[in-house]
């Protein structure tokens, strides 16, 4: 079991390294820029030279059944979801089948509702309650793939 971050606007950077060392995973931060981390012996550091997917290819041509993927990036999370990943969101939100679709419908109408000026800004701001979900979501997803479920 792996973990795989899309790390370039991830704000749960810090939590994925404190549980990945109480279960002894290795993680990957997967950007597009060079990130300043504090050095680990489980952490793998990957910057990806190329265009805006470059990142999100580089983990969906490694990521397995029984790893982990932490993204907000819904067509990302549909994409590891196909290779048998678990996905988790930075706001502790998992990211599972029986969603995936939905999610991706709502992107889209979200997108064209901003274009057209109907809506505007993003959704609420990243919180203390966002991390606190966000761990127990982590937490969960690990014990699962470790029972085999």
């Amino acid at each position: 079991m792996m973990i795989y971050v899309d790390a370039d606007a991830c704000p749960v950077k810090t939590e994925v390294m404190r549980v990945a060392e109480r279960h002894g995973l290795t993680v990957h931060m997967v950007s597009n820029q060079w990130m300043r981390l504090a050095a680990h012996p489980l952490l793998k550091i990957q910057v990806v030279a190329g265009g805006l997917d470059k990142a999100d290819d580089w983990i969906v041509e490694r990521i397995e059944r029984g790893d982990i993927a932490i993204t907000a990036d819904i067509p990302l999370a549909a994409r590891c979801l196909t290779k048998g990943a678990r996905v988790v969101g930075p706001t502790g939100k998992p990211f599972d089948e029986d969603g995936i679709g939905m999610a991706l419908a709502m992107r889209d109408l979200n997108a064209h509702l901003r274009d057209t000026g109907e809506i505007r800004g993003s959704g609420p701001s990243f919180g203390g309650k966002d991390r606190s979900r966000f761990l127990q979501a982590l937490e969960e997803a690990i014990q699962a793939i470790k029972r085999g479920r």
